[in-house]
């Protein structure tokens, strides 16, 4: 397995990666640790084990002239045996020192692309853009919890009760309005947008998550499921599964970009979230997402983000839901990533904007570490392509933008036109839970 950044790089613009890591919040010397130090010792270690091995082909030569010409060759064997046994120790140093290097540098995160906001918080992050109003109430608007139990369609205390805290039943139409928006979105991203449809598997194993970043730093916030002498996760995102498609591959470069569509359950521990978003889904151990994913070349990468994110946004327009757009600062960028535009949608019965997909732009950052590379038209040296992915979108999350944006004073939600064939459906009325 690749390291996330390229040794060379790293080595050689050591003044950069400080300045960058300083940029996110990061301690460089806390994260960076003694990178240098460790890649001097690796580098003494291969010098002194290539002079060695140079000796070594020496006196074998003069091993063999001497026994062609029936000469006493027992110093020149003897000398042979000792270096043999000086270079087993060093290649062994140099699997050590090789070992901790790429240790070191798989904390590293992603350096931040030169267009993203500088700042250590999410304080820092810059609205780019807002489209559609809020809606007008002449009322004052419920939050989903309440709404969906109301309603009967959301049912936390018996899910609690099949599985503890952070998980959800849906009831009737509350489950029929989950598939509509996951078929809806899947026919909105491949008949209009181009992507391609693929089903991935929903537990995948360690290099897989190794390869899109999620290991070794985030093993915390994932569902390990023990099988056999190795390890398999339950998916935090179809991003892993359908990046790692082309894992160890070489593209053709004409085929760039690809874009790729899945819709898949997405499984967190949220280990680090507890006392958070404590009350409806907000946050879930289990939740549903439709994701795109596109592998691009590096020269037109960043085109492919913006029409990701405007991909993502159709969504929104086509439901009917006010949202603003807003580039991620330094310091609140996720650790793969080299930008990303995060879209905010309005909730009235909360009364703020939420998350409900993040556009990234890995770079090569995720392609190096996976190994997937292409070969551009007319050369033959194949290169790390770039790996895009956002949530085109998060369900559940649109799931409740649609109950808190569309109730009804007489406690109905309407739906939006673009579901209800979908649904069969104009409104969500009460049922007994």
């Amino acid at each position: 397995m690749l390291p996330m950044l390229d040794l060379n790089f790293v080595r050689d613009h050591l003044p950069l990666i400080e300045e960058k890591l300083r940029q996110r919040g990061l301690d460089p010397a806390e994260t960076l640790k003694d990178f240098a130090l460790i890649d001097a010792r690796r580098r003494q270690a291969i010098t002194q084990l290539e002079t060695l091995q140079a000796r070594r082909n020496r006196a074998s030569e003069e091993i063999a002239r001497l026994k062609k010409d029936k000469q006493d060759a027992t110093a020149q064997i003897a000398e042979t045996k000792e270096l043999r046994e000086k270079i087993q120790k060093l290649e062994e140093t140099v699997q050590q020192e090789d070992a901790a290097l790429r240790q070191r540098l798989a904390t590293i995160p992603n350096l931040p692309h030169a267009s993203v906001p500088v700042g250590a918080t999410a304080e820092a992050n810059v609205e780019v853009r807002r489209w559609g109003q809020p809606p007008q109430f002449d009322f004052a608007p419920l939050p989903h919890w309440e709404l969906g139990e109301r309603l009967g369609i959301l049912d936390l205390e018996r899910a609690s009760k099949l599985a503890g805290a952070r998980f959800a039943v849906y009831w009737e139409l509350g489950a029929k309005l989950e598939r509509a928006l996951a078929n809806f979105m899947l026919d909105l991203h491949t008949r209009e947008h181009g992507y391609t449809e693929v089903l991935p598997p929903y537990l995948v194993n360690s290099d897989s998550m190794y390869g899109t970043g999620q290991l070794p730093k985030f093993a915390g916030d994932l569902f390990r499921v023990p099988h056999g002498e190795k390890d398999l996760w339950l998916i935090p995102t179809a991003e892993v599964p359908v990046t790692n498609l082309y894992r160890d591959e070489v593209l053709d470069g004409a085929r760039l970009p690809i874009s790729l569509t899945a819709y898949t359950p997405c499984f967190r521990s949220e280990a680090g979230s507890y006392g958070k978003d404590v009350r409806g889904i907000i946050r879930q151990h289990q939740f549903q997402k439709v994701e795109l994913v596109k592998f691009a070349h590096p020269d037109t990468s960043y085109d492919e983000l913006e029409k990701l994110t405007q991909h993502a946004e159709t969504v929104l327009q086509k439901l009917g839901l006010h949202y603003r757009v807003v580039a991620l600062s330094t310091g609140d960028l996720g650790f793969s990533s080299a930008k990303t535009y995060d879209l905010e949608v309005w909730l009235p019965g909360q009364q703020l904007f939420r998350e409900i997909s993040s556009c990234s732009n890995f770079e090569a950052f995720q392609a190096r570490r996976a190994n997937i590379r292409f070969r551009p038209a007319g050369k033959g040296k194949a290169e790390f392509a770039h790996t895009l992915n956002g949530s085109g979108l998060a369900v559940g999350r649109t799931w409740l933008a649609i109950l808190e944006n569309y109730q009804q004073k007489d406690g109905t939600v309407a739906l939006p036109q673009a579901l209800q064939p979908y649904l069969g459906a104009e409104r969500i009325t009460p049922r007994p839970l």
